[in-house]
């Protein structure tokens, strides 16, 4: 084929200067596009690539002769003859392969000279197919990167007031492929952050206004949409995705919006700022907020949607967006403003001056209007700016006065409060309302003695919303009550905002007692769930547990678009919605809502009150004992077993059972001290016998030291299975009991009475001074226990054997030694018939001499079955 076109053999090396030279007399005899040689080109083209990145980096000769032979020419050439898709879509990935790759400054130079690149940006390429749309819009996305100070100037030419990698760019924004259009929104900003000032300033007087005129139609005609997803069927599952895509958008949206304004360049923000409230946010989303039974005639035939989604579109708006002009004047006219905003004041001449915000479609489309600016004009200002330039500050005063005095949208939100029905319009006024209170662009002056503790001498709050709040927290403690645990949440959390000031409250006695109440009902829902078993005690610490781990993050609830959906559609766990952000299904959810309910107000009482919570959690399980420390356990009953964790090692240990935990030890170094190897609280362990082997016990412990984990225990006979299992029973049934009793003092329940058992006597001596290891070393002596009573006809005596290793010799006299204590203690302890080995005699770790075991014996008693 190369011998055939290009008249010589293909070069050996495939990246040299030769090769290229080969390449280029190919170009040269197939400059007319024909089927035949179609396949050629596209690998001529792949070629050339590869052997100018490989230059880039080692021969600077080979862009030499790349410039010196005008080969981008070439590529031109082709794209202008009608040759398909499948060339063009080879050469545009050529060339993003090419600018993506190329390192040197000096070789990107080269190849953007000559005004070739800029020529084939405007080329009018065949963009219904989606793989050259696909391709095109990557290739202005990789100049775009290689923008800067220096190189702006290959694309923006100032004489002829051109800038064709942005003016095409953005005429793709409202593409139908969402892909597309986050490649342009990208661009623009690669296009921003530049700072050249001829290129900004013409950005502002040629395509600025047309462009976010555009801009913000597409995002008010694309909100439109999201509001009639919401007003549909919401149980199809199509239909549910769909709205799930469009809250996406509309984030992207806010986010693309605020990057453009953290950029901070003045002429752009100005016109932004005018076109979003004068276009946008006050004539869609803050109109909406209009009741129905409000609108004027002539008002209703006016684009607007549903109060909820006006709601959390505002809600997101403040979440995302920070800078000040435009946040401070969209929370004046949230908080004190009036209808006079959407209507001329006939009777006073300075609104007249006004333009009234309209959610109208631009007079032209943006190539439209890009095509028909031949020639730059001298000054786009701002909506608001022509109209004003003639009012003096009398009249500005005037206007604000005229249009701040009533609060009616205030008013309309404190309105949505009301969960007479349901809670699903007050959940969204909610978020809206703290994503206001916590806006950092936001005087915190404007907002003080509203959404905020006011910082004066007398500090004062909104009286009427912290009444509809806690209107809100009595109406969530009430059985059968439609008051979601997410819509509380955001209630306290309000409040907080409300009448805490510098951790101190201050809340009028009225409404202190009304907390009060609140929290008493809280209390007595909880009793009617309340129940002496191990369910209620789990459930209890689950959602403690969950409450401390995931706090309300109101951004995060502001991105899920299925709270939109109505809370009555959506209150089953086959939803897929997280519990606190629906109703609960069935007595259990129930059980849990009026536990979180509780936790929640009397957290906040406790703020309220400041005092310091000392009755939770139920188990501190940072108390746990600590894995490689050392205890004493001189005084302790010990039990031999071989313990099988999850990764099936066998691992010889002790099993020590205390008031409130499972522990198993390896010996230390010194006598009588052990090494802590795995820990568990009693109350977190289940323990189920094999029946296979009965000298095995299954243990699952939900929280240990070493996380979730089911481990088997294999003790030396059956007996001392059976008595590990029953001292483990019985000691987690004890330390259940105790913990359902703090349940119930929590509760102002009546408490049950229990008895302790014998397997959690443990009498743990304090560490010697100078005996801690590495500052690990503890005794259990300061744990509390609680107190023990004892039966002599329910314990067994079990051997003392030296941890040491027993001479063999000494094993008979050892044997006979125990056999006589044995039958002296058979009057008072059932005697046991064991038959152990040597190694089996490991209870203790008092190491004691054979001459003096009669008088220094310790005794170490386990409970029978």
């Amino acid at each position: 084929m190369y011998r055939l076109f290009g008249g010589f053999g293909k070069p050996k090396n495939p990246h040299s200067l030769e090769n290229l030279k080969h390449l280029y007399n190919v170009l040269l005899k197939n400059k007319t596009v024909t089927d035949n040689n179609r396949g050629l080109l596209v690998e001529v083209l792949r070629s050339i690539t590869e052997i100018l990145i490989w230059g880039d980096q080692n021969d600077s000769s080979v862009f030499d002769f790349f410039l010196e032979r005008n080969m981008l020419s070439f590529f031109l050439e082709i794209l202008k003859q009608k040759c398909g898709s499948y060339v063009n879509v080879q050469l545009l990935q050529t060339l993003n392969i090419l600018f993506e790759n190329i390192r040197n400054e000096t070789s990107l130079y080269y190849l953007l000279s000559n005004n070739h690149v800029n020529s084939i940006i405007v080329h009018k390429f065949d963009f219904s197919d989606e793989e050259v749309m696909a391709y095109y819009i990557s290739f202005l996305k990789t100049l775009s990167l290689k923008l800067n100070v220096h190189t702006v100037n290959f694309f923006y030419n100032v004489h002829t007031n051109d800038f064709p990698l942005y003016t095409e760019a953005i005429k793709f924004f409202n593409h139908p492929e969402s892909m597309v259009r986050i490649a342009v929104r990208t661009l623009t900003l690669n296009v921003y952050k530049v700072g050249d000032k001829s290129m900004l300033s013409f950005i502002r007087n040629k395509t600025a206004a047309p462009y976010f005129s555009n801009l913000v139609w597409f995002i008010g005609s694309h909100v439109l949409e999201l509001d009639a997803c919401v007003s549909n069927d919401a149980n199809n599952q199509n239909q549910i995705h769909c709205l799930a895509d469009l809250v996406a958008e509309h984030l992207d949206h806010l986010h693309y919006l605020n990057d453009i304004l953290t950029l901070d360049i003045s002429d752009l923000n100005e016109v932004l700022n005018d076109h979003l409230l004068n276009k946008l946010l006050t004539p869609l989303y803050i109109f909406s907020l209009i009741p129905d039974d409000q609108l004027k005639p002539a008002q209703t035939s006016k684009p607007r949607m549903s109060t909820i989604v006006s709601l959390f579109l505002l809600s997101q708006v403040f979440l995302i967006i920070s800078m000040y002009p435009l946040v401070r004047t969209l929370t004046e006219i949230i908080l004190q403003g009036s209808l006079d905003i959407f209507e001329h004041d006939e009777d006073s001449p300075v609104s007249n001056k006004l333009i009234i915000p309209s959610f109208v479609p631009p007079p032209k489309t943006l190539e439209e209007s890009l095509d028909s600016a031949t020639t730059p004009s001298t000054s786009i200002v701002s909506t608001t700016e022509s109209n004003v330039s003639n009012i003096t500050d009398e009249e500005k005063e005037q206007i604000l006065a005229q249009e701040l005095q009533t609060g009616f949208f205030f008013e309309t939100i404190i309105k949505a409060l009301s969960c007479e029905e349901n809670d699903h319009k007050a959940l969204f006024a909610l978020c809206l309302l703290h994503s206001i209170s916590c806006n950092k662009g936001i005087n915190q002056d404007l907002l003080a003695g509203t959404l905020i503790a006011g910082p004066s001498e007398k500090p004062k709050y909104n009286t009427r919303l912290v009444e509809k709040l806690i209107e809100i927290m009595s109406l969530s403690c009430q059985p059968r009550s439609g008051i979601r645990l997410v819509t509380l949440e955001l209630t306290i959390a309000l409040l907080k905002r409300l009448v805490v000031l510098n951790g101190r409250s201050i809340l009028q006695d009225a409404h202190f007692a009304a907390v009060i109440d609140a929290k008493e009902e809280s209390i007595q829902l909880a009793q009617t769930f309340f129940k002496n078993d191990d369910v209620f005690l789990d459930t209890f610490e689950d959602e403690y547990t969950d409450m401390k781990r995931k706090p309300l993050n109101v951004e995060f609830l502001m991105m899920d678009s299925k709270i939109l959906l109505s809370p009555s559609t959506t209150c089953t766990p086959l939803t897929g919605i997280e519990f606190r952000k629906r109703l609960p299904c069935g007595n259990v959810e129930r059980a849990r809502r009026a536990i979180r309910v509780f936790l929640l107000i009397r957290e906040f009482s406790l703020m309220l009150t400041g005092e310091m919570e000392l009755q939770l959690p139920l188990t501190d399980r940072s108390n746990c004992y600590q894995v490689n420390s050392a205890l004493d356990f001189n005084n302790a009953d010990l039990i031999h077993c071989i313990f099988i964790g999850k990764d099936g090692i066998k691992a010889k240990r002790f099993l020590v059972i205390d008031s409130t935990h499972l522990i198993l030890i390896e010996p230390d170094s010194r006598l009588g001290w052990g090494i802590v190897k795995l820990a568990a609280f009693l109350q977190d362990i289940e323990v189920v016998g094999d029946k296979e082997n009965p000298q095995c016990l299954s243990v699952t412990m939900h929280h240990s030291t070493s996380g979730a984990l089911t481990a088997k225990f294999i003790f030396d006979d059956h007996v001392r299975c059976m008595a590990a299992k029953q001292r483990l029973t019985k000691a987690r049934t004890i330390a259940r009991v105790q913990k359902l009793n703090q349940l119930a003092r929590l509760f102002d329940l009546p408490v049950q009475t229990t008895h302790s058992s014998p397997g959690s006597r443990m009498f743990f001596r304090h560490p010697p001074k100078n005996g801690s290891s590495n500052g690990h070393c503890r005794s259990l002596s300061s744990s509390p226990k609680p107190s023990t009573t004892y039966c002599p006809n329910e314990d067994i005596p079990l051997e003392n054997i030296a941890l040491k290793t027993i001479n063999p010799a000494n094993v008979a006299s050892s044997v006979e030694e125990q056999s006589e204590t044995s039958n002296a203690s058979s009057s008072q302890d059932a005697p046991v018939n064991d038959t152990a080995e040597p190694s089996d005699l490991e209870t203790s770790f008092s190491q004691i001499s054979v001459s003096s075991k009669k008088t220094a014996r310790r005794k170490g008693k386990v409970e029978t079955v």
